[in-house]
C-alpha cells in the first residue's frame, strides 16, 4: 500500500470480542485497511480464528480447543465475555469461533495477517490450503512465531506472502546493528512490536534497514495515539492496533500533514 496500512489486531479488541466476526465487521466499518487474526487448529484439522489454546479466556466454555471439532467451536458463545462499561452487548449473540474459511470468504478483498499460533508443519499446511481454496493468495500474509509452521506455509502456496518469524526478526535486528543489510529473504517483512522484553525491535535505522532492502515494517499492538505519530514519523508501513478507528484517524491526520 501507498500509505501506511492500519490493522485492525484481532478485529479491533476495544471494539467487538476479539477474533469474531462481529469484531472484524466492526474494525473495518471504522476505517482499517485490513486484519490480523490468530488461528489454532480444531480436533478435526480446521484452522479456526482463536488467540489462546483454551477456550477459558474469551467463551463460554472451558479446557483445550484442540479436543473440539470446527462445528462445536462454531456453537460456543465467543462474545460473552467482552464487555462494554459493564455491559455484555454480544454476550447469547450467536458470536462463535470461526474458521478462517469463513474469514476469507465474508471479507472479500480485505488484506489479512493469519498469525499461526501452533509450531507444526500441520498448522502451515492448513493455513495454505485454506487460502488457497478461497483464491486469497494475493491478499494473506502467513506469520508465525515459530519457523516450522512458516516454513510449511512457504513451502505449500509460495505465492502467498510471510512475514519474518521468530528467528529471522532476530537476525535482522542483529544485522542492523552491525549495519549488514539483508540481500534476499523468503519474508515479505517484518510484523514485530516497538519493544520486546526489554529489548528494542523497532527504530529509525530498523526501518531504514528494511525499506532499503525492500522489506515492509509493521508494528503491532499500537494503542497509543503518541506512539502512533511516533512511528509512522519514522516511516513504518502499518499499524496493527486494537483501536483501529484511533489509528485511521491518526494516519490520516499525518498523511494530511505531509501533503
Amino acid at each position: 500500500m501507498r500509505r501506511p496500512a492500519v490493522f485492525a489486531h484481532r478485529g479491533g479488541c476495544a471494539l467487538g470480542p476479539e477474533n469474531t466476526l462481529a469484531a472484524f465487521d466492526l474494525g473495518l466499518a471504522a476505517g482499517a485497511d485490513g486484519l490480523e487474526l490468530d488461528v489454532h487448529l480444531s480436533a478435526d484439522g480446521v484452522p479456526v480464528v482463536h488467540h489462546d489454546p483454551t477456550l477459558d479466556r474469551t467463551t463460554s466454555e472451558r479446557g483445550p480447543l484442540a479436543a473440539r471439532t470446527a462445528a462445536e467451536l462454531a456453537r460456543v458463545d465467543a462474545g460473552c465475555r467482552f464487555a462494554d462499561r459493564g455491559v455484555y452487548p454480544f454476550r447469547s449473540q450467536g458470536v462463535g469461533i470461526p474458521a478462517l474459511a469463513d474469514v476469507l470468504r465474508r471479507y472479500p478483498g480485505i488484506p489479512v495477517i493469519v498469525e499461526m499460533k501452533v509450531d507444526t508443519a500441520a498448522m502451515g499446511d492448513a493455513v495454505a490450503r485454506e487460502v488457497r481454496r478461497a483464491g486469497a493468495a494475493g491478499r494473506v500474509c502467513a506469520a508465525g512465531y515459530g519457523s516450522r509452521c512458516v516454513a510449511a506455509a512457504r513451502a505449500a502456496l509460495p505465492e502467498m506472502a510471510s512475514s519474518a518469524c521468530h528467528a529471522e526478526v532476530r537476525m535482522a535486528v542483529y544485522r542492523t546493528w552491525v549495519r549488514w543489510p539483508v540481500r534476499r529473504a523468503a519474508h515479505g517483512g517484518y510484523q514485530v512490536p516497538e519493544v520486546s522484553n526489554g529489548h528494542r525491535i523497532v527504530s529509525p535505522r530498523f526501518i531504514r534497514g528494511a525499506h532499503g532492502s525492500g522489506l515492509q515494517v509493521q508494528v503491532w499492538t499500537v494503542d497509543e495515539e503518541a506512539d502512533m505519530e511516533r512511528l509512522l514519523g519514522w516511516g513504518v508501513d502499518g499499524l496493527i492496533s486494537n483501536r483501529p478507528d484511533l489509528a485511521v484517524r491518526v494516519r490520516d491526520a499525518v498523511m494530511a500533514r505531509e501533503l
